[in-house]
């Protein structure tokens, strides 16, 4: 299977198409090492994952370069997947012996405190992970690492347009001499669909479309999964916002990466007061932006789109909101180059039209005027996406006041992408944005883990247990009495001939 650089459409590597019977034989080999995996516990795995870290600062460079070939990334953007995902290993690294550790809640009840209560927590064995283009290093990172400090073995299908980086951090795992529990698979659909039908976790990232046959297909396998899916995330503008900030942050969570992030700024809501003078900001940020093809040198600050399909889908939703009455303050078009296409604003959209209502996947900010805050949060919640949003206020209650009124998961006051860089909070999408989430401390790695409960007794054991056969309907009341004088409230707490009257009878 070819790679090409969609910059210059040149080919930049070739990995093997590995088929359905070579997937499971993989799963199967991985199950094979997957108990001394686990057994290591999770100080054990911690030596791999922070040595894994060092094989990734050292490869830093190397690992930029390989991104960039099949991604047309600015240096700067490819920098980053590596950063990140130096800054993930350690995070669980460090803390997988904390959030693994067993739990002992409380009982419910003074009756249930002859019992010890302890909930642990067992990997699944094989979890697969199947990831986007976008970020080809860092979001298999934000996956493999956390099943790899839970204690699962993990198969990873990166996506057929950008599989090197994947491909280069499996090289890692086994240069540094680690256990073989982490497996790279490449292909296409067939690849990614015998990954779901031989692992006993999936975790998918991707279109909503490819994410609801995962999931008809995890339940049908009775398979627990979790899907990271579409997402048109809205950023509202305040008329007390700071508007050279909410500009620029707002021209960079639009463009970072040419618009390809799931947890990209798509659609732009601003209070009439300020709406022109911020349209005039926005534009001049965008229009500012530097965009072409790097190599070691930063030169720009956007790069190409994935591939030709994606430069079809930006393309389509400019040119259908043009045609329908929209207009383009700057940008507009492909450069003529590669995949290409110019950082643009839009201005005069509304609903109707595909670049508000679908999710765009490219560089492109359209801007609508709103009467209001409450205009401006209906219309927000106007989709079908729910993966983040963003408010820019001056006033930090407020900004909580609305972030609290909005359908998504994550909410940036001021800000965008906040949350991505926060591991201890959740990243998971409501409504056709996903279902489960990504890290959110403890919850991101026992995620990949089946929560056991364990009762053992405290006190002295008798031969018989007061319910055990046979039944005895005096036994049962006095346990009701107590159940309830535990438990209910006011008079009922103590009423003892509503209890006996369950004997029957007299």
């Amino acid at each position: 299977m070819d790679v090409r650089n969609p910059a210059t459409g040149e080919s930049v590597g070739t990995v093997p198409v590995t088929d359905p019977d070579d997937v499971a034989a993989a799963v199967r080999e991985l199950r094979l090492y997957q108990p001394e995996w686990e057994a290591i516990g999770p100080n054990g795995r911690k030596e791999w994952l922070l040595k894994l870290q060092d094989w990734l600062i050292d490869n830093t460079e190397h690992l930029a370069d390989v991104l960039q070939s099949e991604t047309a990334k600015p240096r700067v953007d490819a920098l980053i997947d590596p950063a990140f995902a130096v800054d993930l290993a350690g995070y669980y690294a460090r803390r997988a012996a904390k959030f693994l550790g067993d739990d002992h809640p409380s009982p419910h009840s003074p009756l249930a405190r002859v019992k010890a209560l302890t909930v642990t927590y067992r990997p699944y064995q094989v979890v697969g992970v199947i990831t986007p283009w976008n970020f080809p290093l860092a979001m298999p990172a934000i996956d493999v690492f956390p099943a790899l400090a839970a204690g699962a073995a993990v198969i990873l299908k990166p996506s057929e347009v950008t599989p090197l980086s994947a491909v280069e951090l499996a090289r890692g795992w086994a240069e540094i001499g680690a256990p073989p529990v982490f497996k790279v698979v490449t292909g296409a659909g067939a690849t990614g669909a015998a990954v779901v039908d031989n692992t006993d976790y999936v975790q998918f990232t991707g279109s909503t479309a490819t994410g609801r046959k995962i999931a008809q297909a995890c339940a049908d396998r009775m398979v627990p999964y979790s899907l990271e899916l579409g997402g048109k995330d809205p950023a509202i503008v305040l008329a007390d916002a700071d508007l050279d900030r909410a500009a620029h942050g707002i021209a960079f969570g639009g463009m970072f990466n040419a618009g390809q992030v799931c947890i990209s700024v798509e659609r732009v809501y601003v209070e009439a007061p300020v709406y022109d003078e911020f349209v005039e900001k926005l534009t001049a940020a965008v229009a500012a932006l530097r965009q072409g093809a790097d190599d070691r040198e930063s030169r720009n600050d956007v790069g190409a789109l994935a591939n030709e399909n994606q430069l079809r889908i930006v393309e389509r939703h400019v040119n259908e909101a043009v045609a329908a009455g929209a207009r383009v303050t700057t940008g507009g078009k492909p450069t003529g180059v590669g995949t290409f296409f110019e950082p643009t604003v839009l201005v005069d959209v509304d609903h109707s039209m595909s670049c508000v209502a679908e999710e765009t996947f490219g560089p492109t900010l359209p801007v609508m005027k709103v009467a209001d805050e409450d205009e401006a949060v209906r219309l927000a919640n106007d989709s079908i996406y729910g993966l983040s949003a963003s408010v820019w206020t001056g006033d930090k209650t407020r900004g909580e006041r609305v972030a609290r009124r909005l359908n998504a998961g994550a909410v940036n006051i001021n800000d965008v992408f906040a949350n991505l860089f926060n591991f201890a909070m959740p990243m998971g999408g409501w409504g056709k944005s996903g279902v489960g989430a990504r890290w959110g401390g403890a919850a991101g790695i026992r995620k990949y883990c089946r929560a056991q409960a364990i009762t053992a007794p405290k006190l002295p054991t008798m031969t018989k247990e007061l319910f055990w056969f046979p039944y005895d309907m005096n036994k049962l009341v006095v346990a009701v009495a107590a159940m309830r004088l535990a438990g209910a409230r006011g008079l009922r707490r103590v009423d003892l001939a509503k209890v006996w009257r369950l004997k029957g009878g007299k």
